[in-house]
């Protein structure tokens, strides 16, 4: 589900807690790239 990264990728901070609801939402196997993209095409709806 990654999108390739065409120009690299960037850093963003998190809090470890944000970073533990992020991994709470995630699936086996999936990236924070995966969780995110994934989030905002549910917000998008």
């Amino acid at each position: 589900m990654t999108m390739p990264y065409k120009k690299g990728v960037t850093t963003i901070q998190l809090t470890p807690v944000t970073r533990e609801k992020l991994k709470d939402l995630g699936k086996k196997g999936e990236t924070y790239e995966d969780i995110i993209l994934r989030l905002l095409k549910l917000h998008k709806k």
